[in-house]
């Protein structure tokens, strides 16, 4: 029943020139760019199929627990850079590339980014406030871009975690703009404990239905960067909690539900543990992903000629970083063992590729907390059609096989209460697995 109304929702509600941009650039070729990086994989070979890229570091919001320079001197990787680091990694088979900022918007020239490569499929990470009814038609001439919109609570909740007010308003706006001109649309949430009880709810999710809204993404708040506001950080029973909520949606309702943390049996997983994404920040540093502000390598040639393909494949950095993530959780590394990546970044002598200059001393600072792992608590999918794709093109790709990573989660097991009261949401685990240098 759910594929059925699915499909006609796809069918009904779309603008067929954009399904068909959807279903070819990022289902069929998008899939066929995974599957390349599995057969690199096997070669010792990691080139992430999908790209997210930072392309400017301003925004007009404020958000409590932001790591990026929004307030600095602005950045941006400009059309022609871009152009550049598209069709290199267009090379290597890959389709899809997500936009991120910043607020992606705020990038003069954004549109044209993406209407210069028609055969790849963007999704551009936004507030949606500069989503005006002119920008929404030209990205459905375009039809290869998505908006995904940031949703974060009520009018006063959404204000509030976003620093501004009449942020609600505007953002939903912006949503009507995308979904008048049949643009295909997605709405995400970070959830945190101030909206985690009004936005994870099947009453939430049947507006987004009735909206227009093709797909949406909880995805749970991550304690960093310089205000880190820990008091917004789920327990792990609300983490386990929104798991299962998005487990039972996909399977009754036509609406797809996105989630990068998880395979198929719901076992945890990092995408840049198993190569399969990466991060370019604003000033085209590359980074193992948007968290992880440090780095060895640039987009930009100055005294490194070497290509695309081998900055990311030739990087000690990056591969000290999926071996290091393999070897000691299926969680995340950052928020579980802060302490091994200091000691990795110190190793490689990585530059801290934020314009603030304090990223290292952040990371001497944060507290170890529980991620997505949860080991004895896994929930499988109960949609067949999410666990077959998962099956194929998402999952750890064998890279924790060998690992025993009991160990490490072993504080967070049966200490929910305790987690929950430590250090404002957080804990310190007391058993580590040691970082292991060559």
């Amino acid at each position: 029943m759910y594929t059925l109304k699915m499909a006609r929702r796809m069918l009904l509600e779309t603008d067929k020139r954009l399904l068909w941009k959807l279903v070819w650039n990022l289902g069929v070729r998008g899939s066929m760019s995974v599957l390349r990086h599995r057969s690199r994989m096997k070669k010792g070979v990691f080139f992430p199929p999908f790209l997210y890229v930072s392309i400017i570091n301003s925004c007009n919001l404020r958000c409590q627990g932001c790591w990026v320079d929004v307030a600095h001197k602005q950045a941006t990787i400009d059309l022609a850079a871009m152009n550049r680091l598209i069709s290199e990694a267009r090379a290597q088979g890959n389709s899809f590339f997500g936009l991120v900022g910043g607020e992606p918007f705020m990038h003069p020239e954004i549109l044209d980014i993406v209407e210069a490569h028609p055969d790849c499929y963007f999704q551009v990470f936004t507030n949606g406030h500069f989503i005006t009814d002119e920008v929404a038609a030209r990205l459905h001439r375009a039809g290869n871009v998505t908006p995904l919109i940031s949703v974060e609570g009520n009018e006063i909740i959404s204000d509030e975690r976003r620093g501004r007010s009449g942020v609600y308003s505007k953002t939903l706006q912006g949503i009507q703009n995308c979904l008048k001109h049949r643009v295909m649309t997605g709405v995400c949430t970070s959830l945190a404990k101030s909206n985690i009880d009004d936005l994870l709810t099947e009453r939430w999710v049947d507006r987004l239905i009735e909206m227009g809204v093709l797909y949406t993404w909880f995805h749970v708040y991550r304690p960093m960067g310089p205000d880190a506001t820990t008091e917004l950080c789920l327990t792990p029973e609300q983490q386990r909690r929104a798991r299962q909520f998005v487990v039972d949606m996909r399977a009754k309702k036509p609406i797809v539900i996105i989630d990068a943390y998880y395979d198929g049996e719901g076992r945890a997983l990092c995408p840049a543990a198993n190569g399969i994404s990466h991060h370019i920040n604003p000033w085209g540093d590359i980074e193992p992903c948007p968290i992880v502000q440090f780095s060895r390598e640039s987009i930009h040639s100055g005294a490194d000629s070497r290509s695309l393909y081998q900055k990311f494949t030739e990087s000690e950095f990056l591969d000290g970083f999926r071996r290091l993530s393999q070897q000691t959780t299926r969680g995340c590394i950052v928020l579980e063992r802060p302490d091994l990546l200091e000691q990795l970044v110190v190793q490689h002598s990585a530059k801290d590729s934020t314009a603030r200059g304090t990223a290292l001393n952040e990371l001497r600072a944060m507290v170890p907390r529980t991620s997505q792992y949860h080991p004895g608590h896994e929930i499988p999918e109960k949609n067949l059609y999410y666990r077959l794709a998962k099956k194929f093109l998402f999952n750890d790709f064998g890279v924790y096989e060998g690992h025993d990573h009991r160990q490490t989660a072993a504080p967070y097991l049966g200490a929910s209460s305790a987690v929950a009261g430590a250090s404002q949401g957080g804990c310190c685990g007391e058993q580590y697995v040691q970082l292991k240098t060559d």
